[in-house]
């Protein structure tokens, strides 16, 4: 049996745990600065990650914080990917009640009806 490396280029990590689409790409966010390794700022592509490390990247409009658990040897399904890591953000459900409006009530629009009543009520008091 072949035994895996314990550490990993960060960018071939990034592919293989499915958070860029391809190498090049991951290659590319790394150059950039876009990710941190245990909170300092990485622009190396052959920076070496392994188990325990924490990387911390935007993605979309959110930022992840993710704990790596484990090297992969390939670029495997979804399911697989995510074996590879255990996601330290904040819920998506907390994200999503903290950046909701308090003052919307979810009536929605006023009817026909409502309108009319409005309606009603302001001529009442202009006469």
């Amino acid at each position: 049996m072949i035994e895996t490396a314990e550490k990993l280029r960060l960018d071939k990590w990034l592919w293989h745990a499915r958070f860029c689409k391809t190498r090049s790409l991951a290659a590319r966010r790394v150059a950039a600065g876009e990710i941190r390794v245990n909170g300092t700022r990485v622009t190396k592509r052959s920076s070496s990650v392994g188990p325990g490390d924490v990387l911390t990247f935007s993605q979309g409009d959110s930022v992840r914080v993710i704990q790596i658990e484990a090297v992969g040897t390939r670029r495997g399904p979804a399911p697989e990917a995510q074996s590879l890591y255990t996601d330290l953000s904040p819920s998506r459900q907390n994200r999503n009640e903290i950046s909701r409006n308090p003052a919307f009530e979810g009536k929605g629009r006023p009817t026909k009806r409502d309108r009319r009543r409005g309606d009603l009520s302001r001529r009442g008091s202009l006469e």
